[in-house]
């Protein structure tokens, strides 16, 4: 059987509550011929010869007859008690005939699309978090906007977006002043993003009050029970936060920093990239607040070399990519407070605009065509469970198109190198990544970074001195010219 996929940015996935369906051969559609021309019968009137108004009751012979008639009588009778049944049987097929025609007309005219909820309340804050969603300009987006909208989305538009982006700013102004005060290079974008891990992973003094390091929520990390949880704001409000909500704010507070600082992708997982100064790219573990590898993410085992070749994992996303993933949060945010209907769709289609190979966007449309189809089957009477049972979608081509779709995207996801990772895999893998050695490596790591970086910031200060000197000399040298007093001639 075909297993259904659930996702999250966490990426964290989400299983559905219908039942699976299983993977299927090809169906054999019944010939035309076989289905019957019902809509030309008339079953009012007479057929094969029958009257409409039948009397089952068989003729009673007469008791005055001899013996041998009587006999004859016996025989006759159940000669025409044997034709009534028979015409019972005939009257009981035609009402089969007929609600089977009534059953294949209803079901081949009736929708086919998923009812909609726009009759719950709070599903009109989601329409126009979708509509700001689209007038943004994909190349160009203010990513703190981005993520705004689709949280107050859940909130039914009760935020205050002001606040949100002031408490940002702020923040970022502070972890400039404190580079400065360090005396490092506030242009430098090797400076911002460890200056940005430091805010992360360890206490430090921020505007005369002490800001604590975040700390990772084991608790409900997928959100399944309060989806809020995956909120940059429940990390702000609360201290706590996962892989979904961290990465986030990593790289909202670099947009503010106006630094470069990269999502990128692992089985259930999310975390930060960006570039040091010898021209590799750096990973950041914010749930651990230790520095990782490529080696590390490797070792979990549940990363495919098709995903490789497809690079969905591992690979930093683009602006496009990143406002590609703020659809699917929204999608799926409408799913865990309304439930699947068509707009999970259109979202799901916008994000997969902007974001092709994303996995979650297309394991989110597997979801959606999953559950539309199987809304139609409960609606034609159909268990999609029962092999024998769904060949009679047969009957109802978009039926079959539907199912045709849902397999070749569980299709797509599996040619784009998904491999399932369960719940205990990943936990065991993120404790993993804690040991001492890792650690360890770490720190050595960061503070490679971090020598490197001062030794540029070294040579940056003495070209600079140079280029002074060089200025100053030139002026010094430069011709001199008096003015002629023309009397002292």
């Amino acid at each position: 059987m075909r297993k259904i996929y659930f996702t999250t940015i966490l990426l964290c996935m989400y299983q559905l509550g219908f039942a699976q369906i299983p993977n299927l051969p090809t169906i054999s559609r019944p010939q035309t011929s076989s289905l019957g021309n019902y809509s030309s019968n008339n079953f009012s009137s007479t057929a094969n010869g029958r009257s409409s108004q039948r009397s089952y009751l068989p003729t009673i012979p007469n008791r005055s007859n001899s013996v041998q008639q009587q006999s004859d009588y016996g025989t006759q009778a159940k000669l025409q008690s044997n034709a009534v049944m028979q015409d019972i049987e005939r009257d009981m097929a035609e009402v089969r005939e007929a609600h089977f025609s009534e059953w294949i007309g209803n079901g081949r005219n009736m929708s086919y699309d998923m009812p909609s909820l726009s009759n719950k309340v709070g599903t009109q804050a989601y329409y126009d978090a979708f509509r700001k969603l689209s007038g943004m300009d994909s190349e160009n987006y203010s990513l703190v906007d981005a993520n705004f909208t689709v949280e107050n989305a859940f909130y039914d538009n009760k935020k205050d977006l002001k606040g949100f982006k002031s408490g940002i700013q702020k923040t970022a102004k502070q972890l400039l002043q404190k580079i400065k005060e360090r005396k490092q290079d506030t242009e430098s974008n090797v400076s911002k993003n460890l200056m940005l891990f430091e805010y992360f992973s360890k206490d430090m003094r921020l505007g005369g009050a002490t800001h604590k390091a975040f700390e990772y929520d084991f608790k409900d990390y997928m959100g399944e029970k309060d989806y809020s949880k995956m909120f940059v704001s429940k990390l702000l409000n609360t201290g706590s936060g996962q892989c979904h909500s961290m990465p986030l704010l990593y790289l909202i507070i670099a947009e503010a920093m106006g630094t470069e600082a990269y999502l990128s992708l692992a089985p259930n997982h999310s975390y930060v990239r960006f570039m040091d100064d010898e021209g590799q790219y750096r990973n950041i573990e914010l749930t651990n607040g230790m520095f990782s590898t490529d080696t590390s993410l490797l070792e979990s085992g549940y990363i495919k070399s098709e995903a490789l070749q497809n690079k969905i994992y591992m690979e930093n996303l683009s602006k496009k990519e990143l406002l590609g993933m703020a659809y699917f949060d929204l999608a799926r945010g409408y799913v865990k407070k309304f439930g699947y209907d068509e707009f999970v769709d259109k979202v799901i289609q916008k994000a997969l605009k902007f974001y092709p190979n994303g996995l979650a966007p297309n394991m989110e449309k597997a979801n959606v065509s999953q559950a539309r189809f199987a809304y139609v089957m409960k609606n034609l009477g159909i268990n999609p469970e029962n092999r024998q049972d769904l060949q009679r979608i047969g009957y109802f081509p978009k039926a079959v198109e539907q199912l045709n779709d849902v397999n070749q995207q569980f299709n797509k996801i599996e040619e784009l190198g998904y491999t399932e990772m369960p719940a205990y895999a990943y936990e065991s893998w993120l404790a993993s990544l804690k040991t001492e050695k890792n650690k360890q490596e770490s720190e050595a790591l960061a503070q490679k970074i971090h020598l490197y970086q001062i030794q540029k910031q070294k040579e940056k200060q003495q070209q600079e001195d140079v280029k002074k000197a060089q200025e100053i000399k030139k002026k010094n040298e430069s011709p001199k010219y008096f003015p002629i007093d023309p009397n002292k001639l």
